[in-house]
């Protein structure tokens, strides 16, 4: 799976904490690489919004939001940032407005239904 170099501002709720902003480092259609300043515990769950902006998607910018779980987390230098991998395991566009789009419910319908 190819990665992609893109530091797109993202933010991200583990576990259900408070939610805070980091940037991505790159970018895969299964996984996502950033950096935090706290601790993350390996196989932690993580919802995440990427905002795509339109030098990326030749278009307006898109804000996807997905859900994932921690693979690997790297070991920081003393006061170095954390290194997070996650494995993407749902996602959806999301309207301006942070609701999805019509196209995120009828493929969450059609996934339902299947």
């Amino acid at each position: 799976m190819r990665r992609f170099d893109m530091r797109l501002p993202a933010l991200v709720r583990v576990d259900g904490s408070q939610e805070f902003q980091t940037e991505t480092q790159n970018v895969s259609a299964r996984g996502v690489f950033f950096y935090v300043q706290r601790a993350v515990a390996s196989g932690a769950k993580l919802e995440m919004t990427l905002t795509f902006p339109p030098h990326v998607t030749l278009t307006d910018s898109v804000r996807v939001r997905f859900s994932a779980r921690v693979i690997r987390v790297e070991d920081p230098l003393p006061s170095a940032r954390i290194g997070v991998a996650a494995l993407i395991e749902n996602y959806e566009f999301l309207r301006s407005n942070g609701a999805p789009d019509f196209l995120t419910a009828l493929q969450r319908e059609w996934k339902a239904s299947n």
